[in-house]
């Protein structure tokens, strides 16, 4: 019974949600104008479970780029519309559309002139028509039994913020570097700020030996250099290719005569690198795409400046 109710859950609050796509029309289009021309804040309203649910998109609209605060709709009553300014822009979520406390507070926010975006599930309501545009964010039944527990109703009312908030976030060409800035802690800060320079191996810790080195001298270098790879160069210093310690083990099981071999003899030519300045994120893909445990860092002009392992990306708590 428990596993059946759970997929009946999750059916119903996933066509809840299904039906928002054909509410993504000119009154979405509009309230992102709202929005955007917001040359203050952006305040959302809500009680109870839409109050829980007004605070995650205040907080999304924050962290892309749009700032915004939670206001309890009876705490605004009680002094806190101090914090409503006449060029802010203000989000009411009710599914009814007759939150008391809501309804108490729009004409303060007409007087204001303060634009109001109402997300209701009765496009009807009264706060619908003293709002300046409605988004619908009605549900066909809460995933309930008795069809009263707000359960579709905020999550299409979480989807629907999400929406706007993404919309808002790609209209305003929000750019990963200043996206990085709201988030400079915890995994998000160390896969938007930290670069390859910050964990790579550079001068003498590099593994590298030339195209004529030794089998023996390769695999010195390998193993004092502890990065299971080495880089191999021509006479120039160019890169030229990669001898990692599995090639070393494939050789010695195909071939029984192999001490006489160059590093030319059986390096990888297409070795993979990235250039200097990428994201350490960056690395750790490419890792993953190609199943490998080094790169290599090239400068400009194709040098080899540094090389990263996997180990440095796990010590670093990106991976």
């Amino acid at each position: 019974m428990s596993i059946q109710k759970g997929k009946e859950v999750v059916r119903i609050e996933a066509e809840a949600v299904a039906a928002l796509i054909d509410r993504i029309d000119e009154n979405f289009q509009k309230a992102v104008d709202i929005l955007l021309s917001c040359r203050g804040r952006v305040i959302i309203t809500g009680i109870g479970k839409s109050g829980i649910i007004a605070k995650k998109i205040a907080s999304t609209l924050t962290s892309t780029g749009t700032a915004a605060l939670f206001l309890h709709p009876a705490e605004g009553l009680h002094g806190d519309l101090g914090a409503v300014l006449k060029d802010d822009v203000v989000i009411c979520i009710s599914k009814s559309g007759t939150t008391d406390e809501i309804l108490r507070l729009l004409p303060i926010f007409k007087r204001q002139g303060v634009p109001i975006i109402a997300m209701t599930g009765e496009p009807d309501s009264i706060m619908a028509q003293r709002s300046t545009v409605v988004l619908n964010i009605g549900v066909k039944e809460e995933a309930c039994p008795f069809d009263v527990i707000p359960t579709s109703s905020t999550t299409t009312t979480l989807v629907m913020g999400d929406a706007l908030a993404l919309a808002v976030f790609q209209e305003r060409g929000f750019s990963i570097e200043e996206f990085a800035q709201f988030h400079p802690g915890g995994d998000i800060g160390k896969r938007l700020f930290l670069k390859v320079e910050d964990v790579m191996r550079t001068g003498d810790d590099i593994a590298r030996v030339n195209e004529d080195a030794s089998l023996s001298l390769t695999i010195l270098e390998i193993t004092s250099k502890r990065l299971g790879a080495t880089c191999v160069l021509d006479k120039t210093g160019k890169l030229t290719g990669i001898i990692t310690d599995g090639d070393l083990r494939r050789l010695m099981e195909q071939r029984h005569q192999f001490w006489d071999l160059k590093a030319r003899d059986i390096m990888s030519r297409a070795p993979k690198f990235l250039p200097a300045g990428v994201l350490a994120a960056r690395a750790l893909h490419e890792m993953e795409k190609y199943s490998i445990n080094q790169l290599i860092i090239v400068n400009e002009n194709g040098d080899p400046v540094g090389m990263i392992h996997l180990h440095d990306l796990l010590k670093s708590g990106l991976a």
